[in-house]
């Protein structure tokens, strides 16, 4: 069925009342501030670096397995269609989107979890926090600023991608304490719809994507699929509509069905909470204290039986296992390498660093190991340890 977009909602986010930037800069005369910003995320160095960064699969592993770059672009597209049925800003909810994951480290979780290890003395790591800082300080673009000085909007949203932050036993994350502190993002408090659309696009992305790269790749085959809620239902129809179509595009065509499906379901259940609020703006959006953009309770159970089998099933595949296996240890060696030996760091990172084991030392080895896409990580790995015949 088409859909006729709507009139904007009351309570979608408006550009022209954006609470602003860090550094106060003039309007564009031809873009609103929130496509403003979608440019600056799409044109910054970290954006370009997805390409070769991976979700599950190491990029010498196939050309045709989503990477960051293809994940974000997917769950921007999802999300823009989402914003555009329900009267949302379509241009903030994309920048969201393409922004989500520019914090990852090379090698998904993996190297995630690897580093984190390391800086567990030193402050600690995680991507959404690191996406943050490549945001507001790491990017080097511009005369005036450091970041991208983005509006706070863009960062809140950003930053509140899992939801309101609550300060753990040991407080926020110096980071984003930090910048909160000249940037108040609110952290207590969900953050708007356009980012809590974001959010569930980069779920609905995530799980269906990964249903058809763990079928690609062989590590289960769709008929292992048929007890799972909603995932199996869709194949078999698939199937007996089509009885003799090629596996390839059975599975394009049954993921196809299934973020529809999703959609639908969110769209649903949005407009019911929306309705249920009844908010006239933003502002009393995120103060109602609850998301408003979510999926039904049976859509919700259906996606966490998905994710229980993808866990089971894919995440922890021993050739998943395997690969994780080596990425942690080349993540763990250069870390170590590096913090023992800051003068082998390139010289523009050398020079943040105070010395043997620093805290700035880490913390500068933490952000360059970050920015490393799998192929880079691999070679410096082999560059540093290898010794030629």
């Amino acid at each position: 069925m088409n859909r006729a977009p709507p009139t904007v909602a009351p309570y979608a986010s408006n550009p022209a009342e954006s609470r602003g930037r860090l550094h106060a800069e003039p309007e564009s005369a031809t873009r609103t501030a929130f496509q403003r910003d979608r440019d600056r995320i799409i044109h910054c160095a970290a954006f370009r670096r997805l390409e070769y960064k991976t979700q599950v699969f190491v990029y010498h592993e196939g050309d045709y397995y989503r990477t960051r770059l293809t994940h974000s672009l997917e769950t921007a597209q999802i999300a823009r269609s989402i914003c555009r049925v329900l009267g949302l800003n379509e241009d903030l909810a994309e920048a969201l989107a393409l922004a989500h994951d520019l914090g990852h480290t090379p090698f998904g979780h993996a190297g995630e979890d690897a580093l984190a290890r390391a800086m567990a003395d030193y402050g600690g790591f995680d991507h959404n926090t690191q996406t943050l800082r490549i945001l507001t300080e790491l990017e080097e673009r511009y005369a005036d600023f450091d970041g991208l000085n983005l509006t706070w909007e863009t960062l809140e949203g950003t930053v509140k991608h899992n939801g309101p932050l609550l300060p753990a036993a040991n407080g926020l994350p110096p980071a984003i304490q930090r910048y909160n502190e000249s940037h108040d993002l609110e952290l207590a408090s969900h953050p708007g719809p356009e980012a809590q659309v974001a959010a569930i696009a980069d779920d609905i992305a995530y799980n269906n994507h990964d249903v058809d790269d763990g079928l690609r790749a062989g590590l289960f085959e769709y008929e292992d699929l048929a007890d799972v809620a909603l995932v199996g239902p869709i194949f078999a129809a698939v199937r007996r509509g089509h009885p003799d179509l090629a596996e390839s595009r059975l599975v394009h065509e049954a993921v196809r069905r299934m973020i529809g499906v999703m959609v639908d379901d969110i769209l649903a259940e949005s407009r019911r909470r929306l309705d249920d609020a009844g908010c006239a703006s933003a502002a009393e959006l995120r103060a109602l204290g609850r998301p408003v953009i979510a999926f039904s309770e049976e859509m919700a159970a259906n996606d966490s039986i998905l994710k229980k089998f993808l866990r089971q099933r894919m995440y922890r595949h021993y050739k998943v296992n395997r690969m994780a296996s080596k990425s942690r240890r080349v993540v763990g060696d250069l870390f170590a390498l590096f913090i023992a030996e800051p003068e082998c760091l390139p010289a523009d990172w050398r020079a943040r660093c105070d010395g043997v084991r620093g805290r700035e030392t880490a913390r500068a080895v933490a952000d360059y190991i970050a920015g490393m896409t799998d192929r880079f990580a691999f070679l410096e790995h082999q560059r540093l340890f290898e010794i030629p015949a």
